[in-house]
């Protein structure tokens, strides 16, 4: 399909092919929900831990003894029926990481971005690994844009660009990406996707094949 260029203040320069494979497809939900499951599942650390009867520390001596004393038995202040002993069923350290197969994975790609795309809310631009490392500059340029209204943009770049890292450092709605690591998370949680020229050329050569 073809597609609009604009340059860095919104002017409209020519056309550029994007592949109808990758943005053209018909978007399947069900995938891109399991994959965005995925990546936010295989990023959690599975780190907490609580500790059982066996790991608290004290409680070796019987409290009281058995009889006699017209209170309830106990074998432990640890018990997890008494305040400050172990817990039953709490979390432990464990994986989280769910498998997805390859192909599927592509598909969730690829029907990410041709939702964005069928939403109009894909932009193609050059000249911005130009633009000066400034924070005004940066949000002068998105301004002018087309979809200049969005509440946040994500930009994906050929490859680390620190000029473009350090104009947008500063803003909250905005993310730069090498278009390699282009990810489910990213792509829903950014209202307009700004595509440089070189970056859809990494796209075509990761996800068109």
């Amino acid at each position: 399909m073809q597609v609009p260029v604009y340059d860095v203040t919104g002017q409209e320069t020519g056309q550029i092919e994007l592949a109808d494979s990758v943005f053209g497809i018909e978007p399947n939900v069900p995938v891109m929900h399991q994959a965005y499951v995925r990546q936010m599942a295989n990023a959690r650390l599975g780190t907490h831990d609580t500790k059982t009867r066996g790991e608290v520390r004290g409680g070796g001596r019987k409290p009281w003894r058995q009889k006699g004393t017209g209170r309830a038995r106990h074998g432990s202040i640890r018990s997890p029926l008494w305040r400050g002993g172990g817990v039953v069923f709490g979390p432990h350290p464990r994986k989280y990481t769910q498998r997805m197969p390859r192909k599927m994975r592509r598909l969730a790609i690829r029907s990410v971005l041709s939702a964005k795309m069928k939403a109009d809310q894909v932009v193609v631009v050059e000249g911005l690994t130009e633009l000066e490392p400034r924070t005004k500059a940066m949000i002068q340029t998105l301004a002018r844009l087309p979809k200049g209204d969005a509440r946040s943009t994500l930009i994906l770049v050929d490859q680390p660009r620190e000029n473009l890292r350090r104009g947008a450092n500063n803003l909250e709605h905005v993310r730069v990406l090498p278009a390699q690591y282009v990810n489910m998370r990213d792509v829903l949680k950014y209202e307009r996707l700004l595509l440089t020229r070189e970056a859809v050329d990494v796209i075509h050569r990761l996800w068109a094949q």
